[in-house]
């Protein structure tokens, strides 16, 4: 059963054709990568998926329901999650802090704002169970502002997956890390349940192989090419546009 359904999804910013008749199909617990060059699409088709942007033309499908006339919020609502290549977090708060604003999102006191959040027991309790799930505990109290690069990505990851995602969007994870940040945001993306599907946006090659099932291609806003790992890895079209060792 596919979760995510693309069909001819083309986007016009101006007289720019970012995107130009997208089509493709996510199944239910996939691991999806999309490269391609700098230019080729790959955020803005992100945008269009979690209704940031809103196609030109055709449609954005979710367990087969057109959702292209969806805020954002409702797409949120339903289990689409994003991030973003830019970290969004609240740097001066701490880990526990950012946290719990993640937990308090899911909770009816959402829009409580007449007490401290710290009051909502149940709210402290949850933040703190996935604060220590994600390896955290002994760095709650840092403020974010203080935590290596790698350690806000996962921060950052962490906090899209408190919303209990059904579908989560990332936006090159592993973009600015040092080598061993990449591992540990590989081995941790590799151990998200498969109760999950999700989609990256990856430049770094071989972050794409170890983590995805697929692999998309787009170039100047065209899907060329689509497939397992092994075979983009020998298509010459993709060694020509991308890698550029084609023969």
């Amino acid at each position: 059963m596919n979760i995510l359904e693309l069909e001819s999804i083309s986007k016009m910013f101006g007289g720019l054709q970012a995107l130009s008749d997208v089509s493709l199909g996510l199944e239910v617990g996939e691991r999806r990568a999309l490269i391609g060059p700098n230019g080729a699409g790959k955020s803005t088709l992100f945008h269009i998926i979690a209704g940031i942007l809103s196609p030109t033309l055709g449609m954005v499908r979710f367990f087969g329901k057109n959702i292209n006339r969806f805020p954002t919020y409702r797409r949120v609502d339903l289990g689409i999650c994003q991030t973003f290549q830019v970290i969004s977090l609240f740097k001066g708060l701490s880990v526990l802090e950012n946290s719990m604003f993640a937990v308090q999102s899911l909770k009816p006191i959402k829009y409580s704002l007449h007490r401290p959040l710290r009051s909502y027991r149940h709210v402290v309790v949850d933040a703190e169970e996935m604060v220590r799930d994600w390896g955290f505990w002994e760095k709650r109290d840092m403020r974010v502002a203080d935590l290596s690069y790698g350690d806000q990505r996962l921060v950052d990851i962490m906090l899209a997956m408190a919303r209990k995602p059904r579908l989560l969007l990332l936006d090159e994870p592993t973009s600015g890390l040092a080598l061993a940040e990449i591992e540990t945001v590989i081995s941790r993306i590799n151990g998200l349940s498969r109760d999950i599907t999700f989609m990256l946006i990856e430049h770094n090659m071989d972050v794409a192989l170890n983590l995805a099932d697929t692999i998309s291609v787009l170039h100047m806003g065209r899907l060329v090419a689509e497939g397992s790992p092994e075979a983009i890895q020998q298509n010459s079209q993709v060694q020509d546009i991308y890698l550029g060792v084609g023969k």
